[in-house]
């Protein structure tokens, strides 16, 4: 889909005026009532009235959600107009600006129109900008888009063919907003890409989205942008001391893999600013649960467990993408956790790259026991910030469901950041507590630390054992276990969460 922006006069009139321009689909928002935007005005004067005409016959009435398509209107280039209800003025705020455009593009995907231009970013959201706008559209048309049977076409003999869809879309701007709004068009593409990226990895079953593969991806990525990797295997893994890490996988045929992946965009800034953000994400491509046996409903389900490994990989994708001024890191552990003669027991005591023993209580509390390895591992990059993500407990499920991702930080500030960040791309999170006296759960008389610490706050104990390995750095945990796929039905599938919160973090920490 190719994405432009254009500032419009909607003052010009006539056969010189921008509503003459040839399209297959001209999108004009209209807010309840008579106070008809720019554009809803130059194409009612264009049209004779037509919109002020079906307002008052009560055919539109610009109600939220509404849409209603026009043909072969005289007067204008354009072979559709598609008008679409934005609700209240008063009452326009983020989530309505969202709704209207997917209730645009649920609208246009009925019909044939492949060019189009797009006029709802001429109303942004309250306390919005247009620039904002344009980002969030550009990524939110490019989400409508993605068909993981059309990217991915062997792994169905039969298929539908879809040959529709947008493939040109001009966003229209004010002249005072055109350059940012040209800057904003990129970064939405690019957060995208990065958002399909991070689905595509999601989507794949798990005997082809090995740890292997996730290795070939990152080794791919850093073809294409010029970055520099690193794809430890397990006799590396040994030298480092990740005994946390390496007893997850023992169950298991498939190797381990610990990736690294450093793109440097602040190179030639000063110097205090070289400090990375480190990006860590949980890789379990398929998490049985080891000894401790999930359920068989739904373990399907569980080649989700990497979702956190493809977001990372995704955001450092679009970081890379957008060229921003910021050096980035992701790491991410990554192997399979399997039951075998070989795997880990409950009970059984390991040691972890920092050198705290940890008692494995239950075998399917894996994810933390990679990521200690890995955080321990950030602290060579002396990290300016690192944030993980994971795809971590059920319980952050039950205490959130599927509409906020769980967030733990000792920092105000960076906490902060990152719910600023997400409620920026409703892409949201809310903050969890973190409190000290939740450690005692976490007791152990046979080692340092218990890998769970009950049913009670699971979510809260499983970002605590995770925090006694972060206390050299700012640190956030992200837990996405709600948010990262959908269940059941044809929505089933991974949603790209939080690749637009972590790119829109990285784009405010560049400036």
């Amino acid at each position: 889909m190719e994405f432009s922006t254009k500032a419009l006069d909607w003052s010009a009139a006539g056969k010189n005026g921008f509503l003459a321009t040839k399209t297959d689909c001209l999108v004009i928002g209209v807010f309840e009532g008579q106070n008809l935007s720019a554009a809803a005005k130059a194409l009612d004067m264009a049209t004779k009235g037509l919109v002020s005409r079906l307002i008052k016959l009560g055919d539109f009435e610009g109600k939220a959600g509404t849409c209603t398509l026009q043909h072969d209107i005289a007067g204008i280039g354009a072979a559709r107009v598609l008008l679409v209800g934005l609700g209240k003025e008063a009452a326009f705020g983020d989530k309505a600006f969202a709704d209207a455009a997917r209730a645009a593009l649920a609208a246009l995907a009925g019909t044939s129109a492949a060019n189009i231009v797009w006029c709802l970013t001429e109303h942004p959201a309250r306390d919005r900008d247009i620039p904002w706008g344009v980002q969030l559209t550009t990524m939110l048309m490019r989400e409508a888009a993605y068909r993981f049977a059309d990217r991915h076409p062997a792994l169905k003999s039969k298929r539908d063919k879809n040959t529709r869809g947008l493939r040109k879309v001009v966003l229209t701007t004010d002249a005072a907003s055109a350059k940012a709004a040209a800057t904003a068009a990129m970064r939405g593409a690019a957060i995208a890409s990065g958002m399909d990226l991070a689905k595509d990895l999601g989507n794949l079953p798990p005997n082809i989205c090995t740890p292997t593969y996730l290795g070939d991806t990152a080794r791919g990525i850093a073809k294409a942008y010029k970055l520099k990797v690193e794809v430890l295997g397990r006799k590396q893994l040994e030298a480092l001391k990740m005994g946390s890490f390496l007893a997850v996988a023992k169950g298991t045929e498939e190797p381990p893999q610990f990736i690294v992946l450093q793109y440097n965009g602040a190179a030639g800034l000063a110097k205090s600013r070289q400090a990375p953000v480190v990006l860590v994400g949980k890789g379990i491509t398929f998490d049985s649960g080891g000894i401790s046996l999930k359920p068989g409903e739904g373990m399907d389900e569980m080649k989700y467990d990497m979702c956190g490994a493809a977001s990372v990989l995704g955001t450092i994708q679009a970081a890379a993408e957008m060229k921003l001024k910021l050096n980035v890191v992701a790491i991410v552990p990554t192997c399979e956790n399997m039951p075998s003669g070989r795997a880990t027991k409950p009970g059984d005591v390991v040691t972890s790259m920092s050198g705290q023993t940890i008692e494995v209580l239950n075998t399917d509390a894996e994810g933390r026991l990679i990521l200690c390895d890995a955080l321990t591992y950030a602290e060579r990059f002396k990290p300016a910030a690192v944030v993980d993500v994971a795809t971590l407990t059920g319980a952050c499920i039950i205490a959130l469901g599927h509409v906020n991702s769980g967030l733990y930080a000792r920092s105000d500030a960076l906490a902060e950041e990152l719910l600023k960040a997400g409620k920026t791309m409703l892409d949201t999170a809310w903050r969890m507590p973190l409190d000290d006296a939740y450690q005692e759960q976490l007791h152990s008389n046979f080692a340092d630390i218990a890998n769970i610490g009950g049913r009670p706050a699971g979510s809260v104990t499983a970002a605590c054992f995770l925090a006694r390995f972060t206390e050299k750095y700012d640190w956030a945990h992200l837990d996405i276990a709600g948010t990262a796929w959908k269940s059941g039905g044809k929505a089933k599938g991974a949603t790209g969460r939080p690749v637009p919160l972590l790119t829109e973090f990285l784009i405010q920490r560049a400036g």
